[in-house]
């Protein structure tokens, strides 16, 4: 087993000390300001009943309408689950699947998972199987995206409360608390910890029974453990830093990396064809980034007549309705953020193809604030499903989703896989390239 002190930032590959377990508060990487460890004073079993707890309001929140809309004497409610039926029921099941997923089964995968690892650990006692699902529930955290829900909600409501009377439910509230709840556990929870926690509880959790029996894999823990006095990263050292778990491992054949010899994860020098696919997912984002703009995203019919929004109409009808920082905020939001999103990943990937060694701090910062308000850009996908769940009175008025809505979530997509592609050690290779 790798009993080594020495880990590899993420973001730079700096080779340092991994912080004893008994130090409080996050650790920073020396070079680049990445967190490497959160190390909260926070226990397992803390996190553990905070994930009980938000499962259990997260269930209230899906058996209780989360608003209502009453006009004329009729009432309409929705419940999380039933806003996503309501796109799927109008034919905008590309809109209805991203909102199913990213408010109900992200979120709920994600507590399952942490129910899974923490439960049997309370006991005494180790999870079946736990590389899979720490693993996955490093892909299910960027899609979960309950707090711009919140906030979609909040935008929505604002803009009903000037046609109809709008009751706030139960699972409002309870989905608030969830919310609350999940990003406290999101701040405490540290995975490292509980992998080594993995380790030294069950030697048999690893593939195959032992490290050593993964021919394509050398894990020389001594040559290991000082290769940060003769190199300054882990690619200079020849090791890999593995993506699902953190464990280095230095292959025999750099031609043959082979997978992690304690998650099974495919090991990689570098995020498989990284500058690749985000070129791709750019380009594919910046296609759809006008029409998203340009097309309807939202149709309001009445009586007399039906209207078109985009989504700049409906920041000047929340400007001119007095409601000036929701209107900003959407503005931001909606329009700001994925232009902004866009241009800098453009930034990133160029000065990253042509190697340029220049201001690598910034950069990385910059990549870590693209991937701290991407989901953001969500915030108009979910006030389209809310209102066109709750405003469905035939005799009086109806809201549909209109095409630019599939747009605007396909750029929403498409600049989140953009930056979950991109490798933000690539940044710092061409420092090393320039010290040699």
């Amino acid at each position: 087993m790798n009993e080594t002190r020495l880990i590899a930032c993420p973001e730079c590959d700096l080779l340092q000390s991994r912080p004893p377990r008994s130090r409080r508060g996050a650790t920073k990487c020396g070079r680049c300001g990445a967190t490497l460890s959160q190390r909260a004073s926070a226990t397992r079993d803390l996190t553990l009943a905070l994930s009980l707890a938000a499962t259990v309001l997260f269930v209230v929140a899906n058996c209780f309408p989360i608003v209502g809309v009453w006009v004329n004497g009729a009432l309409v409610e929705t419940t999380l689950v039933n806003a996503a039926l309501s796109l799927y029921a109008d034919g905008m099941w590309p809109i209805a699947g991203l909102v199913f997923v990213t408010t109900f089964l992200m979120p709920a995968l994600n507590m399952a998972a942490m129910i899974y690892l923490l439960l049997p650990l309370y006991f005494g006692r180790s999870p079946p199987g736990p590389q899979l699902v720490l693993r996955l529930l490093r892909h299910f955290a960027p899609w979960g995206m309950i707090e711009v829900f919140m906030l979609a909600l909040l935008v929505a409501i604002v803009k009903l409360q000037h046609v109809a009377t709008v009751m706030p439910g139960i699972g409002l509230w309870a989905l608030g608390a969830v919310m609350v709840l999940l990003a406290i556990v999101a701040v405490i929870f540290d995975p490292l910890d509980l992998w080594a926690h993995i380790d030294r509880a069950r030697p048999e959790a690893w593939p195959e029974g032992r490290p050593e029996a993964r021919p394509e894999v050398h894990l020389d823990v001594a040559w290991i453990a000082t290769a940060s006095e003769r190199f300054r990263t882990a690619a200079r050292a020849g090791l890999y830093r593995c993506n699902g778990c953190g464990l280095l491992a230095r292959p025999l054949l750099q031609s043959q990396a082979g997978s992690c010899p304690r998650c099974n994860s495919s090991l990689h020098p570098r995020k498989h064809n990284s500058l690749t696919r985000t070129w791709a997912f750019i380009l594919a984002a910046t296609v759809l980034y006008i029409p998203s703009l340009l097309l309807p995203i939202m149709v309001t019919g009445t009586l007399f007549n039906a209207q078109s929004d985009t989504i700049l109409s409906g920041v000047v009808y929340l400007w001119s309705s007095g409601s000036w920082l929701l209107a900003a905020i959407v503005f931001m939001a909606s329009i700001v953020v994925p232009m902004l999103k866009v241009l800098s990943l453009t930034y990133l990937a160029c000065s990253t193809q042509l190697r340029s060694p220049s201001v690598p701090t910034r950069r990385t910062r910059l990549y870590r604030l693209i991937e701290l308000i991407g989901r953001w850009s969500m915030l108009d996908i979910y006030v389209i499903t809310i209102l066109v769940a709750v405003v469905q009175f035939d005799s009086v008025a109806t809201i549909d989703a209109g095409p630019g809505a599939i747009a605007f979530g396909g750029v929403v997509v498409l600049t989140m896989f953009a930056t979950l592609s991109f490798d933000p050690r690539l940044i710092w290779d061409a420092v090393e390239t320039e010290v040699e």
